[in-house]
């Protein structure tokens, strides 16, 4: 797709910002569709003036989701939420405000449509979460046959929230949780490479109507990241085993934070290990080659580490 016009649903958070500087350097122009425009206008510099432009938008909202789109060659949907707070439910984000945008799209004569899920999305599944995001990619596929879904693993790079959430933790708390006793698996993915399968996914017309799930280079155990995350910090912290029924009745008071550390429908996620399934279409299939965590991480997570802020100060 030679420097259409490409609306990016939830283009402000950490997958947006990568994507959309991504798509700007490729001619692009971008509409960042977003519920608050204020938050979205750091992102106007990454292209030539007019070429990056905030849009308000709710996938509530028909009338906004229309305006939004008008005129674009491709839509893309990174729109979701990991905890659930008053009418911004899994299932109003994840499925309804999915197909609702799917099916505007299709309607408009979209060309491309790409629609952001997750590994371990399963209409079987025990998580609300992952059942919301399998009737999400239903629905989508359902309105607009040609969508290309894409399904990633936890993503990492400098904003995200796995790494720097455990990060932050390691500095103040005297010992670390593994819940289920951290034998869950995960498949880290960099942001860079899911951006990347991202306007693959807008400009190769063979992706359409396929899914793909996207993992990196290896595999690790939940204890594997702690470990990592603790070594690169430079701190010494207890590593303590947390039944999953434990989790669950901790869970339970965290919910009531305004941004929870924890909830009971993530502990149900990490019953299920989190890596691409081996018939699955993956990064080998697009020509991407996975980043490895070890190269991206560290460069990151030296705001932690002990001396850290006076090894920067050293250098610079």
């Amino acid at each position: 797709m030679t420097r259409g016009l490409i609306t990016v649903f939830g283009g402000s958070g950490f997958i947006g910002r990568h994507l959309v500087r991504r798509l700007t350097r490729a001619g692009h122009r971008v509409n960042v569709a977003v519920r608050h425009v204020e938050e979205a206008k750091f992102l106007k510099p990454m292209g030539d003036v007019g070429q990056v432009t905030p849009v308000k938008a709710d996938l509530t909202d028909a009338a906004s989701i229309a305006n939004a789109i008008k005129g674009a060659d491709g839509v893309v949907n990174l729109v979701g939420i990991l905890y659930e707070r008053g009418a911004q439910t899994f299932d109003a984000i994840h499925h309804e405000g999915a197909a609702a945008l799917a099916a505007a799209a299709k309607a408009a004569g979209v060309r491309r449509f790409v629609q952001l899920s997750a590994i371990g999305a399963n209409s079987e599944s025990d998580s609300e979460y992952q059942r919301s995001k399998a009737a999400g990619e239903q629905a989508v596929r359902a309105a607009f046959p040609g969508a290309v879904i894409l399904r990633p693993s936890i993503v990492f790079g400098p904003e995200d929230d796995f790494f720097n959430r455990f990060g932050a933790l390691a500095l103040v708390a005297p010992a670390l949780p593994l819940i289920g006793g951290g034998h869950t698996r995960f498949q880290p993915v960099h942001v860079g490479d899911v951006a990347d399968a991202i306007v693959k996914g807008l400009d190769d017309g063979a992706m359409a109507g396929r899914t793909y799930e996207l993992g990196g280079p290896r595999v690790y155990s939940f204890r594997d990241l702690m470990e990592f995350i603790l070594a690169q910090t430079g701190r010494s912290r207890l590593l303590v085993p947390l039944p999953f029924f434990v989790a669950s009745i901790q869970a339970f008071f965290l919910e009531l934070l305004p941004k929870p550390l924890l909830t009971r429908d993530q502990v149900k996620m990490l019953r299920r290990d989190n890596v691409v399934s081996s018939d699955a279409l993956g990064l080998a299939d697009l020509a991407i080659a996975p980043t490895a965590v070890e190269a991206i991480v560290p460069g990151y997570l030296d705001r932690f580490a002990r001396g850290g802020r006076f090894k920067r100060q050293m250098a610079s």
